[in-house]
């Protein structure tokens, strides 16, 4: 039997990861210690808090209890216990800082003992700040390159995303994105020069900080992300960021180790560590639970547009084959996308027929999602429609509304709310479900097929493997009634601004 090249790459080597607080990080985290034994070491940047001012007791609180780790304590706790004890190095860091906020001699030593950084430290909040994304999304990289500059050996894997690709439409393959809108300069290497545009950007934000504060200049550096991400072609400030970050590491890291890993719309797991283990409302979850609280009937989608969907563990399986190939490759620049849109698609209509079925056959078995049998359906129509039926409908309840408070009935109109409910998850999601484009991922399923079959087996990544109707219908409700929604927060979700930084 042929064995296994990952895990010979991985073998004594050491390996840092940020974004260890987040979704993903966990699940790399976790696949690490429990299918790479003879890994050297692994080493987290964790930025303290009130609660935990140092990484390992905010590592013991807030990341080692987690659910995640359940499998690896049922079935060797006191191996696990002995993995967090001797091989799990955890470095009092911020990643947004110049070097990471430690001592000059404490980051070389950090550098020195390495042999692989992932990064997947980030803010997936669509509607962030512009200065608050451009920190962690963007700058935030020149301090992962400066760690890189200390070890001329160290391979480093940036977990990005596909929807970097913007508004582009057609086929989306594993190379540098062109801008959909203003143009941006493009070096002969093929990335694209934004040290202009950042120091526009950061102008922008400096004019908007001086005219306003408080909740009003939250809001208006939101507006600003949002005006400069159409601008040059992107939807939400998130995904321009990102971008922005891609061509950051690429220029710094010229002639260097760098993988770029995107993935697309990352949810709940489809085998590991536990089918449907998730953490937190993603994307789909939010238009999910706001149907099954009966606030949304009513969506801006394309029915017969490809919805790109992946499991996490194939995400965190895809950085793990990554990092091996870097370690074991001479240093060059890959980029790989993690998704299920080429090779086993799912269309937005299938999607929301495959969850109304459940829904309506089931739904006494999601009691932490369905308080009651769904009755209506949900329908998902072109923009232009939606816009003019939301706002048509909004005008005659506004005044209704305004018209009981004036007689003295506080309560503002529940279908009101629902209607600005929905207003709201369309703005932040409506770009995600009517798509024009495909992202494919051959690069990535070839180096699948280059690492063999052993491998394949022990981190697989091709999203051939899901069957949409079992996965969609019991594995994603079923993990977010048990995972995301446990007793105490099933009266919905926090806000529809939803994604939490990972730090």
């Amino acid at each position: 039997m042929s064995s296994s090249k990952v895990l010979e790459q991985l073998r004594g080597k050491h390996v840092l990861i940020t974004g260890t607080t987040g979704f993903l990080g966990k699940v790399v985290l976790e696949k690490l210690i429990r299918a790479v034994p003879d890994i050297g070491g692994i080493h987290l940047l964790i930025r303290g808090n009130k609660q935990n001012p140092d990484a390992r007791s905010r590592f013991l609180q807030e990341i080692a209890t987690s659910s995640v780790f359940d499998r690896l304590r049922q079935e060797d706790n006191e191996a696990f216990e002995s993995f967090l004890e001797e091989r799990l190095h955890c470095v009092t860091g911020e990643v947004t800082e110049p070097g990471f906020g430690l001592q000059p001699e404490a980051l070389q030593k950090l550098a020195d003992s390495i042999d692989a950084v992932v990064n997947s430290a980030a803010s997936v909040n669509f509607r962030e700040e512009l200065d608050k994304a451009l920190t962690i999304n963007t700058l935030c990289l020149e301090n992962i390159a400066e760690l890189a500059q200390l070890n001329p050996n160290l391979a480093v894997v940036q977990v990005s995303t596909c929807y970097v690709n913007g508004m582009n439409s057609g086929q989306v393959t594993e190379s540098v994105i062109k801008p959909a809108g203003e143009d941006i300069p493009r070096s002969a290497s093929g990335y694209y020069e934004i040290e202009e545009l950042i120091r526009v950007l950061n102008d922008s934000i400096a004019d908007v900080r001086s005219r306003y504060t408080g909740k009003m200049l939250e809001r208006k550096l939101v507006d600003l992300g949002i005006r400069e991400a159409n601008r040059y072609g992107w939807s939400d400030t998130y995904t321009f960021t990102k971008w922005l970050g891609e061509q950051l590491l690429m220029k710094a890291l010229k002639g260097r180790s760098l993988t770029i890993v995107r993935p697309s719309i990352i949810e709940s797991a489809l085998e590991e560590p536990a089918p449907g283990w998730i953490e937190g409302v993603k994307v789909a979850d939010a238009i999910i639970l706001a149907y099954a609280r009966e606030k949304v009937t009513l969506f801006p989608g394309k029915r017969s547009g490809i919805v790109d969907v992946i499991p996490v563990d194939l995400v965190a399986n895809s950085i793990i084959l990554a990092v091996a190939e870097a370690l074991s490759e001479p240093p060059e620049s890959r980029i790989y996308q993690c998704c299920s849109g080429s090779s086993n698609p799912v269309s937005v209509g299938a999607f929301i027929d495959h969850l109304l079925a459940e829904a309506k056959t089931n739904y006494a078995a999601y009691p932490n999602l369905f308080y009651r049998r769904p009755v209506k359906p949900f329908i998902a129509v072109n923009r232009a429609l939606f816009d003019a039926l939301v706002g048509g409908a909004r005008i005659p309840l506004s005044m209704a509304s305004r018209m009981k408070g004036l007689l003295g009935q506080g309560r503002e109109l529940k279908v009101l709310q629902n209607l600005d409910t929905t207003r709201s998850l369309a703005t932040i999601f409506g770009f995600y479900t009517a798509p024009d484009y495909i992202f494919r991922n051959d690069e990535l399923l070839a180096l699948a097929t280059r690492m063999g079959e052993v491998d394949k087996a022990l981190f697989p990544v091709d999203a051939r493997q899901i069957d949409w109707a079992v996965y969609l219908r019991k594995i994603h409700l079923a993990g977010l009634n048990r995972y995301a929604l446990s007793a105490k927060k099933a009266r919905g979700p926090r806000s529809s601004r939803g994604r939490k930084k990972a730090a």
